[in-house]
């Protein structure tokens, strides 16, 4: 009954019928906050395009996520000591693929060198369902080990359109310093923009919301987000 109070008084100061400026809305999200964990920061953006499905790709965030990021590195010689070097948590070709076919997935990223996709493609059926597949387009299948790795632990987070046109991300925890999460956001908000597909027409961007992970969501005034 308590908790229920807190949450009801919580969402009382944050007025809907308003478009809060970027530095206004993440004091408000601080200021509301009512539980004792250090949450998230979410961030949801509702774009305007004929087909949803298509609208993807990656960011990489100045100040991190916040989270440790485990990250797993599928490939073979000279590449496994430079994705060690680079700071993957785990290392390996055959051995780690069959590790995950006998149901291990304790890391959050997925790396492979192309060679090693005949193989890693089998996995399509685990790896896929988790979001985890490892793709060209998304940088995720190269040869520059070191260069991806430093992005998926430095940062670096995939983003995909949902059915209902909407895109959400996660870009810090609330115990980031304000102008952290101003230039987290703001780079989230930027990718989305520079990934504009090129048939999509008019006003793409129809709001963007954020919050914390238990805290009410917070309409952005995104005009001007834009550098």
């Amino acid at each position: 009954m308590i908790k229920g109070k807190k949450i009801i008084e919580s969402r009382k100061k944050v007025d809907k019928s308003i478009l809060y400026g970027l530095d206004e809305a993440i004091a408000l999200m601080k200021e509301i906050k009512y539980v004792k964990f250090n949450e998230s920061v979410d961030i949801s953006v509702k774009i305007v395009h004929k087909s949803f499905q298509t609208v993807r790709g990656s960011i990489s965030l100045p100040a991190g996520t916040g989270k440790d990021r485990k990250v797993l590195v599928i490939c073979k010689g000279d590449k496994q000591e430079e994705a060690r070097n680079a700071g993957a948590d785990f290392v390996g070709a055959e051995d780690m693929i069959e590790k995950i076919k006998g149901g291990w997935i304790e890391f959050q990223a997925v790396v492979a060198t192309p060679d090693m996709m005949t193989q890693v493609g089998k996995l399509g059926p685990i790896l896929g369902r988790k979001g985890l597949m490892p793709k060209p387009k998304a940088g995720t299948v190269t040869e520059d080990i070191k260069g991806i790795v430093k992005e998926l632990k430095g940062g670096r987070i995939e983003y995909k359109c949902d059915k209902t046109g909407v895109i959400h991300g996660i870009v810090g925890k609330l115990s980031f310093e304000n102008q952290k999460l101003v230039d987290n956001i703001r780079a989230f908000f930027n990718q989305i923009i520079k990934d504009k597909p090129s048939d999509a027409k008019g006003n793409y961007i129809k709001s963007v919301h954020i919050s914390s992970s238990m805290g009410a969501g917070i309409k952005l005034n995104h005009k001007g987000f834009e550098k």
